[in-house]
């Protein structure tokens, strides 16, 4: 990795689409979510520490734990970078000094184009594959270990949950639909290993994902897409989550009409990177965790 642990989350931004895209996604999860950046700072907000000292020993071994490659947390990490690095950087850098106004889309329609639902539900179902496979190496168990992910669900929090609400809402319903668990499902079903092959974050993440060949991967994303499925029910359920709903949130800084979210999906695919964002802090959560239970 070129860089450290604690320069990742030193820089990471404070005020960009990512951002401002997840802050508005704080009616899903009310107060789970702040924004913490800076290595020490995320050290006193998990520990609740103030003395220097012990917050030096308490970076060292996070970084140590980091650093040592026999654990999982370096995999992780290019994980959580891999799913972000497909989204594109179509009209980045020209919407990037827009942050803060109301960023009218319809401008950029000509721009970008919508996935169809195939390749979305493809994209959607290997994030939350993704998803599994980073746990698996954080907590250093075996990358197949469906079940334990799912347990785990119930129990994410701050910015694991953020991401998971994030990967809900911008992948999910936003392109999908108020149904696209089933449409997700009923897609899938229909997929060959040569959907897969053609699809570049597929390739690029194969050779962690469990299954062996294409034909055993793409029932293992199967499998894992149907063991979520359930969670990902609940929480649109228990918060009363529709597109629109989502959308509305997102027009504080986001101009888009009702009939163009699926443009809104792809926009925010192309411009924000909140897998990798919130990745990392849930990197540096967990580093912090466990060095304070090993000093």
């Amino acid at each position: 990795m070129s860089k450290t642990i604690f320069q990742l989350v030193d820089d990471l931004p404070t005020n960009n689409l990512t951002v401002h895209s997840l802050r508005a996604l704080d009616f899903v999860v009310p107060g789970q979510w702040d924004n913490l950046v800076g290595f020490e700072n995320t050290i006193k907000s998990v520990t609740g520490v103030t003395d220097q000292a012990v917050i030096q020993q308490i970076g060292d071994r996070a970084i140590h734990l980091y650093n040592d490659k026999s654990q999982g947390y370096q995999r992780a990490l290019w994980i959580y970078q891999t799913v972000d690095s497909f989204g594109g950087t179509l009209g980045a850098a020209a919407l990037a000094n827009k942050v803060g106004e109301k960023i009218g889309l319809l401008g950029f329609l000509n721009k970008i184009t919508p996935r169809a639902d195939k390749a979305q539900t493809i994209d959607l179902s290997l994030k939350v594959v993704a998803e599994l496979i980073a746990f698996c190496q954080i907590n250093g168990i075996p990358g197949d270990s469906i079940g334990d992910f799912v347990k785990s669900l119930g129990n994410y929090s701050g910015e694991s949950l953020m991401r998971m609400a994030a990967l809900v809402c911008f992948d999910g319903l936003i392109p999908l639909g108020p149904n696209f668990v089933m449409k997700a499902q009923s897609v899938l079903s229909g997929l060959n290993p040569s959907d897969l092959q053609e699809n570049g974050m597929f390739k690029k993440l194969s050779s962690m994902i469990p299954g062996g060949n294409a034909a055993g991967q793409l029932g293992f994303i199967g499998e894992s897409f149907a063991s979520t499925s359930g969670w990902m029910n609940s929480f649109v359920a228990s918060r009363g989550l529709t597109p629109q709903k989502v959308a509305n949130n997102l027009q504080q800084f986001i101009e888009i009409s009702d009939d163009k979210l699926d443009y809104l999906a792809a926009f925010l695919d192309m411009s924000t990177n909140y897998y990798e964002h919130t990745g990392i802090q849930t990197l540096a959560h967990r580093l912090i965790e466990r060095a304070v239970a090993e000093i």
